[in-house]
């Protein structure tokens, strides 16, 4: 695969053959189903400072936590629209300890014993990841950002570092997790050549799941004068995962629903097959800002569900009430 070539060319005809096999691979691996998850931003704390992130440590925002019985009660909404993976979501909250957070994995797996539960909680200790995973975690998303050390140094204070992220997703995949990496699309300082070593270590790896979404500036941070990221480089890089790695769960994100009104249906098209709405309680949704604009309301919003699907059966996409897991 010509990396440089299908990131650059203005030529359609290449593009649009890259999207079309992207589908064939992914239809042959999972058919044409789209699977959906439920999204629940459990915390907007964070103790990190990441240069582009809007609720890092020192951002203006108000903020906020939920408890145990908000978490369920999301779950509980969440299951009568037909979810079956809940994502739960949040800043490095020092408040969710290893007994919290268990103790709120085992209330979600005593209730719904038939979903997955997945989270998406920053770096932890191995231990701490052991913990959740006995607790009855089944996934973690850890997004590597890049896999560049001197990209993830631009991007990131003089504390974190991309060696320490890395070994993470290593000790996740050792314990039994299905892991989720990924990266920013046009974020400061991203070239073709650190979008080589992305595509390169996605290969290697093979994350059970890809997120990928355009940077978008986020108010208050140090990078909210940069410049956006390309909605067409991003659907041409999530074309360029699923060929890499055929049976990779591959979102569409809400970044790209925010940039676009049919960003979720062009991502299906350049190979994606999940869906991440926002369950979250509505009076929060709009505090957990990471970027500007971030959409949490009508096509992003869990409660369109059935919206949802009939979005996807005009593309010809199902949406089943299935845990959607990675296929082997």
């Amino acid at each position: 695969m010509d990396i440089e070539y299908l990131l650059t060319t203005s030529d359609p005809v290449a593009v649009d053959e890259l999207m079309r096999e992207a589908c064939r691979v992914r239809d042959a691996v999972y058919g044409r189903r789209v699977f959906m998850r439920g999204l629940i931003e459990i915390s907007n704390h964070c103790k990190n400072n990441c240069l582009y992130c809007g609720i890092r440590r020192d951002a203006k925002c108000r903020r906020y936590r939920l408890s145990k019985e908000q978490i369920l009660d999301c779950c509980r909404t969440g299951y009568g629209l037909g979810f079956r993976t809940f994502v739960m979501q949040g800043g490095e909250d020092a408040w969710y300890t290893d007994e919290v957070m268990c103790d709120i994995v085992e209330a979600v797996k005593r209730e719904f014993p038939d979903c997955a539960v997945t989270l998406s909680l920053g770096e932890r200790g191995r231990e701490s990841f052991r913990r959740l995973r006995e607790a009855g975690a089944d996934r973690y998303l850890l997004r590597h950002e890049t896999a560049d050390a001197d990209h993830y140094r631009r991007l990131h204070p003089a504390e974190m570092s991309l060696e320490h992220r890395m070994q993470c997703l290593h000790d996740l995949r050792d314990l039994g997790y299905q892991v989720g990496a990924g990266f920013m699309v046009g974020s400061p300082g991203q070239t073709v050549e650190t979008l080589k070593k992305d595509l390169a270590f996605i290969e290697d790896f093979k994350p059970e799941m890809v997120g990928i979404g355009p940077f978008i500036p986020a108010a208050g941070t140090p990078f909210e004068g940069e410049r956006a990221g390309s909605v067409e480089i991003t659907l041409r890089l999530l074309a360029m995962i699923r060929l890499l790695h055929p049976h990779v769960l591959l979102p569409a994100t809400s970044a790209l629903g925010t940039m676009h009104p049919q960003g979720r249906e062009r991502a299906i098209a350049a190979g994606a097959n999940v869906v991440m709405p926002n369950l979250s309680p509505q009076d929060t949704r709009s505090l957990y800002s990471i970027y500007n604009n971030k959409l949490s309301t009508g096509s992003e919003a869990a409660e369109s569900a059935a919206d949802i699907r009939l979005r996807m059966a005009a593309i010809g996409m199902e949406v089943p009430e299935d845990r959607g897991d990675f296929v082997n």
